[in-house]
């Protein structure tokens, strides 16, 4: 495996010395911070700052928007970002931070199980999102032949003596082709149980929004489970629960909304700009002072 050029600040050396002392170091924080009922968070990131951000605020673990980050390279969803720039990304922001980063890899940019993990784990990152819809076209894959491919990852990540943590997304609220609301449920935890025997450590039903059915799933399943803040608080979903919440797209859409709503104040006629909250720092930045 090969080490990432940059290490967090303060790593020992004997960490710094082995990569997978230094992901394994990190994983173990990272796997201990799912906890039924006290939920991790993990507003998505994008970048450096955003990133910087989340940990400033003083939540433990970082996690990357594959979305967000494709965007704000230029690129679309489902896996339009090349490989290598969604790596460095990662790890930019994974050097950025002290805590652990835990990196959306759609369905690993077509990378064999190997090489997904060597590549990964050289980022610097502690974990990964893996999700069993092909990123291309929404259409489910079949529940064994993902839960073969989370084995292989997890097979590999032995081999390399890195123990990332996998979590599992599962795609059947995100399809059409689900059913009904009780078929699309069983199937969902039939997944879950598969991906958990597969050696996953987490299962992400994104878009599973019905209480019952969270809290029906969170009781059958062995592993955490990951649910979106779409339509619940996190107090809500910690009642039920619920272990780790993601959130997705909503800081980067929120803050390109923003940006957006500062641009059009500039340049409509008459107009005063808006006081910037942010100036001094801006202002501290450009001053060279980069702390």
């Amino acid at each position: 495996m090969t080490p990432p050029s940059r290490w967090s600040p303060g790593a020992e050396h004997r960490e710094a010395s082995d990569p997978a002392a230094v992901v394994n170091s990190k994983a173990d924080v990272l796997r201990d911070l799912h906890r039924r009922g006290s939920p991790l968070l993990l507003p998505n990131v994008w970048d450096c700052r955003s990133a910087r951000l989340v940990a400033a605020a003083g939540l433990p673990a970082v996690a990357t928007s594959s979305a967000a980050i494709a965007d704000s390279l230029g690129y679309g969803d489902g896996e339009a970002t090349p490989v290598g720039e969604m790596l460095d990304a990662i790890a930019r922001i994974a050097a950025a931070v002290a805590v652990p980063v835990t990196a959306d890899l759609e369905r690993g940019y077509r990378m064999g199980p190997a090489e997904l993990v060597e590549r990964l784990a050289a980022t610097g990152a502690a974990g990964c999102n893996l999700e069993d819809s092909d990123p291309r076209t929404g259409v489910l894959i079949d529940a064994e032949r993902q839960a073969d491919l989370l084995s292989e990852v997890r097979a590999a990540s032995r081999r390399c003596r890195v123990d990332l943590v996998i979590n599992a997304r599962i795609d059947t609220y995100l399809t059409t082709s689900g059913g009904a609301p009780g078929a699309r449920l069983a199937e969902t935890m039939r997944r879950a149980r598969l991906y958990q025997a597969a050696g996953a450590d987490c299962v992400y039903p994104i878009l599973l929004s019905d209480e019952a059915a969270i809290a029906e799933l969170v009781a059958a399943s062995g592993v955490p489970v990951n649910i979106l803040a779409d339509r619940h608080t996190p107090a809500r979903l910690a009642d039920l629960g619920v272990a780790r919440i993601s959130f997705g797209l909503r800081l980067y859409h929120d803050s390109q909304a923003h940006l957006a709503g500062v641009i059009g104040e500039l340049v409509r006629p008459g107009r005063t700009p808006p006081a910037d909250p942010s100036r001094g720092r801006s202002e501290h930045l450009l001053k060279g002072n980069h702390d």
